[in-house]
């Protein structure tokens, strides 16, 4: 940057052409000025901060901040007295206009199956007046979306669901008076057949028959102290929710209901929450108070066409609160965060436990026994792995390395626990607006262009280039995931190319290396499985998720051991046989030509691919759910990217190779004419692929079409980014250092940014969705470089380059997954049984 400031000097000294003076010289003079003292206070200013803030101060901040954080939520969760059920049922606010989100906790939308599951030869009593009965109808579409309003409105109504023997009834007691207790002792009596579930509430006919006055309220009270008794007991055969009043829109009243005011609904909502509080055990209520539909009612009653009545979508929030409040603990959907009991760790997430604080136990000896150090090398590339080796690859590491990268790895993994299969943050559910998507997008680009610097090199997919394409292409995805981007449908195509270009990237890479290097050691292999596979093994134990949830590494795993057959069988035709004889490029087509063969015959015969795939112990690896649909799925959808990527890196290499294309600094890549028909019709390619992913109509239909023409996409980028001299000779660093630990914030993005297996959003700040995301983004970054480094780390020690070493190894590993595998079988309960 100071190179800069003096070249912007000297070129400010000169005058205007011909030697003649510059007009108004004193104002080019001061403008001229304040350009150079503006570029070299950047300068001091960029060096001053990067002095101070390096990654590494950055982590050590991160770390100082989730360790706040755990304190707060620990002692606001401790001290405050709330849980995610009660915040389910007491608090909210809504996300667009009809999606309800409960503070700090995820709201599941029940479907009639799940409900019926959960309802199962179960009673629930709705008691109460009109507004009792529209929520009884809401709640009871939800498993019956069928069901229609009908029967008088002044009289019980019942439901029964005969599949599932679900009994639903409606019971018309618009006062909390001695009726209404009648009908509750009549429930406490043993002979009985009691509710499991009550939902109950009045106070609008007390305040209309009696005109609001305050006698009523006093004797309401008095009504309610009685009925609480017999509340509690039904309480303690099943659940009981006392309904809060919602408030009335004043205006549209008709004349017999204006004495109904809120200022007179807020009395007695306060009578009913003193009254049913009072009661409390162990500081908590047995009776729950349902506030959640009265705090939607508050923005939606203005759409109310009575001013009484709630508008549906507003009780369909009353019905599906209700519903989460009863189902959540017993079939704990994994978006529905509100009200659930957590599991608690099983055996391999208690011995994965007791292996990091052993690790951690013989690092703290190590370390006082001496205290030796290691460098740390550079993290090099999971997928080409084409850098050059470390300059301290040379130096062995320490005994100490292992042990404390396993300690750093314990107590991250101890972080990723926390956020997602403890109950100590919270979590939201994702709502898609074109705004939370966009803005953040525009918001990337700009720094990516900001930070654009000089390449080292100009040829084509340069090293520099490539981490850029993978940074930028990971932060689209990523906000594509928090956003919920996935439920508009021309983002979703779009981003299906980005995962297609990252395939297309393996094949590229992988086919580049052996084509080049010709290393098909064993040691190599290794190498790049242990480092795509490292990090997803082990959040398979400590998350108890299969390795196909994960589903990326598997389908880059997958697709690099078929490159590696592919090109490693006999005969073996590298770049310097090919030079000798141009006859062995016809032998490389032969072998591509075959795996296109080989991908097609799996791709229309779904049978046999779901054949092979569920032998096992293979289907350990490809099932999700006990089916292997989702890696069908997955597989197929980008079958033909990997394949593409190779036959592009091997047309490149030999036109590269015979000097056909022009990669010198500022020179275009082909002759004039060519380069900007290329760049036209890839221009033109982008803008026609964006219309037809615009005009689909479903998913379904896109993703047929999407093996296709995915690659026109790619190669139309890479037309663009390439071309042009003056474009290969830039790169954006930032997007660039993004890109060197891509795979990793894939992965980490599951657990510690989004939550619930990435259904939802971690919330580290309640109440502040913008501080927190940016919060929970510098932790989240800060996480994903780190286990970066800590897999380089182990890599040098797990896959020693001693191949007899090597295989004593992979023999011992072998054996001990095929006895976890066959515990793991034998444990699991007979069919049938």
């Amino acid at each position: 940057m100071e190179k800069e400031a003096v070249s912007l000097e000297a070129d400010g000294a000169g005058g205007a052409p011909g030697g003649a003076p510059p007009p108004l010289d004193c104002t080019a003079a001061c403008c001229h000025g304040g350009a150079k003292m503006a570029v070299l206070a950047y300068s001091l200013g960029k060096r001053e901060i990067n002095q101070h803030f390096t990654i590494k101060n950055a982590k050590l901040i991160s770390l100082v901040v989730v360790i706040l954080l755990l304190v707060f939520h620990t002692a606001s969760r401790y001290y405050g007295g709330g849980d995610s059920c009660e915040w389910l049922l007491s608090r909210g606010r809504y996300l667009g206009e009809n999606v309800w989100q409960p503070y700090g906790c995820m709201m599941h939308k029940y479907k009639s199956i799940e409900a019926k599951t959960c309802l199962a030869e179960k009673r629930v009593a709705f008691v109460g007046d009109s507004r009792i009965r529209q929520l009884f109808y809401s709640f009871i579409k939800i498993i019956d979306p069928e069901r229609r309003e009908e029967g008088n409105k002044h009289e019980d109504i019942s439901f029964e669901e005969e599949s599932s023997a679900v009994n639903v009834d409606f019971l018309w007691y618009p006062e909390a008076n001695n009726s209404m207790k009648e009908r509750l002792i009549s429930w406490t009596h043993e002979a009985s057949a009691k509710p499991d579930v009550v939902i109950l509430g009045a106070a609008t006919w007390s305040i209309k028959l009696h005109s609001g006055s305050s006698e009523t309220l006093q004797q309401y009270k008095v009504n309610l102290t009685a009925i609480a008794v017999h509340l509690e007991r039904l309480a303690d055969h099943g659940e009981v929710y006392w309904v809060l009043q919602d408030p009335v829109n004043e205006e549209v009243l008709s004349e017999n209901r204006k004495m109904i005011t809120n200022q007179q609904l807020e009395l007695y909502n306060e009578a009913a929450a003193d009254v049913l509080n009072s009661s409390k055990r162990n500081g908590r209520s047995r009776v729950k108070l349902l506030a959640a539909s009265r705090q939607a009612a508050l923005e939606t009653i203005t759409l109310s066409d009575d001013g009484l009545h709630l508008p549906e979508s507003t009780r369909n929030v009353g019905a599906m609160v209700l519903m989460n409040s009863v189902c959540n603990k017993l079939l704990r959907p994994i978006d529905g965060s509100c009200c659930q009991t957590l599991p608690p760790p099983n055996f391999l997430q208690k011995l994965s436990a007791c292996f990091f604080l052993g690790s951690a136990l013989v690092f703290l000896i190590l370390h006082v026994l001496g205290n030796n150090r290691h460098r740390r090398p550079v993290p090099p590339d999971v997928e080409s792995l084409e850098e050059k080796k470390p300059a301290t690859a040379a130096v062995p590491l320490g005994p100490k390395a292992p042990f404390q990268a396993l300690c750093r790895m314990g107590i991250i993994m101890g972080y990723f626990y926390l956020c997602d299969r403890a109950d100590v943050f919270m979590k939201e559910q994702k709502f898609y607006t074109h705004s939370t998507f966009f803005i953040p997008l525009i918001y990337i680009f700009v720094l990516g262009v900001f930070y654009s610097e000089n390449s080292k090199e100009t040829k084509l997919l340069n090293r520099e280039q490539t981490d850029e394409w993978k940074g930028w292409m990971q932060l689209v995805i990523l906000i594509y995931h928090i956003s919920g981007a996935s439920a508009f449908i021309p983002v979703y195509m779009h981003v299906r190319v980005l995962v297609a270009a990252y395939l297309f990237q393996t094949g590229y890479g992988h086919f580049s290396f052996f084509w080049l290097k010709g290393d098909f050691g064993l040691y190599r292999v290794c190498q790049v499985l242990f480092r795509l596979n490292f990090l997803v093994l082990v959040l398979c134990v400590v998350m108890d998720r299969p390795y196909q949830f994960y589903y990326f590494v598997p389908l880059v795993t997958f697709w690099f051991v078929v490159i590696y057959a592919t090109l490693a069988m006999w005969p073996q035709i590298l770049q310097k046989k090919a030079n000798s004889s141009g006859i062995w490029h016809l032998g490389v087509l032969a072998k591509l030509l075959g795996l296109l063969l080989f991908i097609c015959f799996f791709a229309f015969s779904q049978g046999f691919f779901e054949s092979i795939f569920s032998m096992w112990p293979i289907s350990k690896l490809f099932e999700l759910n006990g089916s292997i649909h989702e890696w069908w799925f997955r597989w197929k959808l980008d079958r033909f990217a990997v394949i593409h990527g190779m036959l592009f890196a091997f047309i490149y290499l030999v036109l590269q190779k015979r000097q056909v294309l022009s990669e010198g600094k500022g020179e275009a890549l082909f002759s004039v004419k060519i380069s900007n028909l290329l760049l036209f019709l890839s221009v033109v390619s982008f803008i026609t692929y964006s219309i037809w992913a615009s005009s689909c109509k479903t998913k379904t239909e896109c993703n047929e079409m999407h093996p296709y023409i995915s690659v026109v996409q790619i190669l139309a980028f890479i037309l663009i980014r390439n071309i042009p001299g003056y474009a290969r000779s830039i790169y954006s660093s930032f997007f660039a250092w993004f890109g060197k630990i891509s795979l990793e914030l894939f992965i980490c993005q599951y657990h510690i940014w989004l939550a619930a297996d990435t259904k939802g959003i971690l919330v580290l700040i309640p109440g502040n969705p913008s501080l927190n995301i940016m919060l929970s983004t510098f932790i989240f970054v800060c996480v994903a470089h780190e286990i970066s480094l800590i897999t380089n780390d182990l890599a040098q020690v797990v896959i020693p380059k001693d191949s007899v070493a090597l295989l004593k190894r992979l023999g011992a590993v072998g054996l001990f997954s095929l006895i976890v595998l066959l515990l793991a079988r034998g444990s699991q309960p007979t069919p049938g049984a």
